[in-house]
């Protein structure tokens, strides 16, 4: 044959090819390239040379130091502040007197460096933010529709369309290999066909069988027909019987290692195996190897110290992990003859043995020891019958009389007679556990628990529960004179017997012993221990400290003792009767709050809260008579107090008694004149339809009080009222004039052009106001409803980016702008709007809105709850969540949001000041307000 010719010989060779360099005979250097090898000691050729340059490695040395040396001091290199760029004295010695200078010039510079750090700083934070602005990050830019992503369902993920390929259709698709299970009847098929032939190939003695091309030997194309026993001889037939029987008998070998387990019962249904397979999978989770690793340590461990117990013990774990239990239990009950006397060996081979074994194995331990209190408790709860676990313990107390926990769980088996009979022996083999002396007083009657517990203080002298419990006990008895006398003899002897009294664990008792039921015992504690351990100056705020700490745990009676013991140290001070005051109106009844409110006066007079709050008190529950003196006795005590005359006002206007309301705001102006007196006037006149009287109040107010705007809004709002817009107008112009900083003010002039289709005007009074009073939300956010609810939402939206540009943590700017996007993107802003303002009440109440729009009621009543928690007094959210229960709540949720709106008493929100200021609603109660106001609430979010 002749071979073909290469294709590259006598062609020019590729570009950067070098010969032999595939298998590595490239160019190399020699020694002769790069000069001899020469020792630092060997001398050097000059035979002349002076000391210290004769070897080779002198000179190497003085080369370095000469470029070291040869410094650039070129006029390049020089520099008018700092000089050369290298150090001109490197070469001179370096002496203490120049490391000190250096240290000094380090300090300085560090000194220097911190004083400029944080500017520094805080203007490299500033630059990064003003770049990341300008340059926002692709991830930034992409964030809100990233946000939408986790609302793709999975249909539509699967359903996005794949990028383009660029493969053929055959790489496209392939073809996978089908393979399909060979059933027993084809091979059975195949295994028949040896029966034609009758002669026998010569090779096939020849060979045994192996070239035979029928199935039946080793090069049978269907390899597996002739295993052992599995055809029956002298025919070609695979047996499927002996099959079936050696299925059946692996079977019954697995099931039997699985069918044992701890308590003795099978742990698989041998009928319904296949559901319980988990049985047989071992329990571990590490690999095979390090469990055999494990093994071995444990083995060589057993072995160079087999009296250590827990060796055996963690061999024993570790093969029942593995789920080898009959191992585990050999290896375990060996450890027991090995270590008869380790309590922990005894009580692990119990708990791997079944049933009866356990017993036994528990009885071989109280052999060997029998002192063991743990080896008791469990042979008694081996026991299922009662009294075999009674007949276990009273063996176990022969032995270890001195054992709280045996006769504890002895005593719990019994019944009350003969329970009482053990702990009576119980507290003479253990007479220092005050558990079981405390449990004998309980069953004893009266006069023999008062006896035991007196034995029980002489046993232990220095434990506080057996003071506590003979105080309860007195109170429980009805004396309850006795139990202060017994909690001060208690601080007393305990102190005696070098006891430390601890406030924290007494306070503790005080407020278990409230929640018992024994008051009188808690407030005596509370008395005794209130004062311990505490700095004369620290005591107010401690104490209030405390009682708050009670009102959490709802110990109501000691929050109770703490003021009444505050107020006895701190009679005048009005904080403190404050406090309780407003703890007597939240947690205590209407008769505890007037006795307390009567203390109150008696040493705060000058405390004009504490008369409102008695007047208000009898006001309430309908006594006006009572109300009057109160206020009467307040009078005195405060003559000229503008807060009394206002709250006699509102008392009689409120009662009807109109007359007697205008006598005493006539007597006010000229005995106590002030702008709050003269608007309540002008208020009372206006509500009355006295239209003129109400005029002229508001004239001569202005002459003394031009700067208090209530005066001129309500000057404006009664001309409104006539329709007279020019003197409306007017009112409100003055008045801005005087008060150019009233935002309600800029907004009533504003509605007032806005309402005679002078939009122009109203938001050039708009534009003007906010330039006057710059950074406030609630001008943008008219501004914004303005431009919204004449139509042109553009400039609403181009406006409120504006706003929010100006007041970032406005939460009633944010709640606005969730609902002026469009209803996908409202979530997205409500996510912003949390991050600025997380705890506004006018933005969670806005989230609440979106979720009651989505219909997600859960949710939303969730958010409801929030608003209200944060801000009782924003009465726009109780509407709304009163309104949200009409619609989807119970009659029992809708009662709840009124009484507790009620008792929060809103006072401001937009919607709520609209309804409960208007004249027509001037005699409504809180609850009648709450339903106008959600009546008028439109589901247009």
């Amino acid at each position: 044959m002749n071979k073909k010719k290469k294709p590259f010989l006598g062609m020019p060779a590729p570009l950067g090819y070098v010969p032999g360099l595939g298998r590595g005979a490239t160019g190399f250097t020699t020694r002769s390239d790069i000069g001899p090898a020469r020792d630092a000691n060997d001398p050097v050729d000059d035979r002349h040379a002076p000391p210290g340059k004769r070897t080779v490695g002198d000179q190497m040395k003085k080369s370095q130091a000469a470029d070291d040396d040869d410094e650039d001091l070129n006029d390049t290199n020089y520099d008018e502040f700092n000089g050369y760029a290298g150090s001109l004295f490197s070469s001179g010695p370096y002496e203490k007197d120049d490391e000190e200078a250096d240290a000094i010039y380090a300090a300085l510079d560090k000194r220097m460096d911190e004083r400029r750090k944080e500017r520094r700083e805080q203007r490299e934070k500033e630059e990064i933010e003003k770049y990341r602005m300008e340059r926002p990050k692709i991830q930034q830019q992409f964030s809100d529709l990233k946000r939408k992503l986790a609302e793709v369902t999975e249909e539509e993920w699967l359903s996005i369309p794949e990028v383009g390929d660029a493969r053929n259709k055959r790489q496209r698709n392939p073809r996978y290999e089908k393979l399909t299970p060979v059933p027993d009847s084809f091979f059975a098929k195949h295994l028949q066909t040896g029966e034609n032939h009758t002669s026998v190939d010569p090779r096939q003695t020849q060979f045994g069988g192996l070239n035979t091309p029928y199935p039946g030997g080793l090069n049978t194309p269907y390899p597996g027909g002739m295993t052992p026993g599995l055809m029956t001889p002298g025919t070609g037939e695979l047996d499927m019987r002996k099959i079936g029987q050696a299925r059946n008998t692996l079977m019954d070998m697995r099931l039997s290692q699985v069918s044992d387990s701890v308590s003795g019962q099978t742990v698989v249904d041998p009928k319904g195996y296949l559901t319980d397979l988990n049985s047989m999978i071992p329990t571990h989770g590490g690999d095979i190897n390090d469990i055999k690793k494990a093994r071995l340590l444990l083995k060589s461990v057993r072995e160079t110290n087999p009296h250590h117990p827990p060796a055996w013990i963690a061999s024993a774990r570790l093969e029942e992990v593995t789920g080898k239990l009959q191992v585990a239990r050999n290896l375990i009950m060996k450890g027991t003859e090995m270590c008869p006397k380790s309590e922990d060996v005894w009580l692990e081979a119990a708990r791997l043995q079944p049933g009866d074994t356990a017993k036994a194995v528990v009885a071989q331990a109280v052999r060997h020891l029998p002192q063991s209190v743990r080896i008791y408790i469990r042979a008694a709860e081996l026991e299922t019958d009662i009294r075999a676990k009674k007949r276990v313990l009273r063996k176990a107390l022969e032995h270890v009389p001195n054992s709280v926990r045996l006769w504890k769980a002895a005593v719990e088996l019994e019944e009350p007679e003969d329970a009482r009979i053990m702990l009576s022996r119980a507290v003479e083999c253990c007479p220092t556990s005050v558990e079981l002396w405390l449990a004998l007083a309980r069953l004893e009657t009266y006069e023999n628990a008062r006896k035991v517990l007196n034995k029980a203080r002489e046993n232990i002298p220095t434990d506080r529960h057996i003071w506590i419990t003979a105080a309860k006990l007195e109170e429980a008895n009805g004396n309850t004179q006795m139990v202060e006398k017994i909690i001060d003899r208690a601080i007393t002897s305990l102190r005696a017997n070098g006891v430390e009294i601890n406030r924290e664990q007494w306070i503790q008792d005080a407020e278990e012993c409230d929640k018992a039921g024994s008051v009188a015992t808690c407030q005596a504690v509370m008395r005794a221990v209130i004062g311990i351990g505490i700095e004369e100056e620290d005591r107010k705020h401690t104490w209030m400290e405390d009682a708050d700490s009670c009102v959490a745990h709802n110990a109501l009676e000691c929050a109770r003792a703490i003021y009444a013991y505050a107020l006895q140290v701190f009679p005048s001070k009005k904080s403190v009767w404050l406090r309780a005051a407003y703890f007597e109106k939240n947690h205590g009844t209407r008769e505890s709050l007037e006795a307390l409110l009567q203390r109150a006066v008696a040493h705060c007079p000058k405390a004009e809260v504490l008369w409102l709050m008695g007047a208000k008190s009898k006001w309430l529950a309908g006594d006006v008579p009572a109300a009057r003196s109160i206020l009467a006795l307040a009078f005195q005590a405060n003559p000229n107090s503008e807060e009394i005359w206002l709250a006699a006002v509102k008392l009689e206007s409120e009662n009807n008694e109109y007359e007697r309301a205008r006598r005493l705001l006539a007597k006010a102006r000229s005995s106590a004149p002030t702008a709050r007196v003269f608007m309540k006037s002008v208020k009372l006149e206006w509500v009355l339809g006295n239209i003129a009287a109400a005029q002229e109040l508001c004239e001569e107010a202005l002459k003394h009080y031009e700067d208090f705007p209530k005066l001129w809004m309500m000057k404006g709002q009664i001309e409104e009222q006539q329709e007279l817009v020019e003197k409306a107008r007017e009112a409100y112009s003055q008045g801005l004039k005087k008060c150019p900083h009233s935002t309600p003010l800029w907004l009533l002039l504003s509605r007032l052009e806005e309402k005679i289709g002078q939009l122009t005007r109203a938001r050039a009074i708009l534009e003007k106001s906010r330039l006057k009073n710059p950074k406030n939300p609630g001008l943008w956010l008219e501004s914004v409803r303005l431009e919204y609810r004449a139509g042109l939402k553009n400039i609403a939206s181009t406006l409120m980016a504006k706003a929010l540009q100006e007041c970032p943590n406005s939460g009633v700017l944010w709640s606005e702008a969730i609902f002026l996007e469009a209803r996908p993107q409202r979530k997205t802003k409500s996510v912003d709007a949390l991050k600025k303002c997380e705890h506004d009440p006018h933005v969670l109440l806005a989230v609440a809105k979106l979720f009651w729009s989505e219909r997600k009621i859960t949710k939303a009543r969730e958010w409801f709850h929030r608003t209200v928690k944060i801000d009782s007094d924003l009465g726009d959210a109780w509407a709304f969540f009163y309104k949200f229960e009409l619609q989807h709540g119970t009659e029992e949720q809708r009662e709840e949001v009124r009484r507790r709106c009620e008792h929060a008493e809103p006072r401001h929100g937009e919607l709520w000041c609209a309804a409960s200021k208007d004249i027509a609603n001037w005699q409504r109660k809180i609850g009648e307000i709450l339903v106008l106001v959600a009546a008028r609430i439109k589901n247009a979010f």
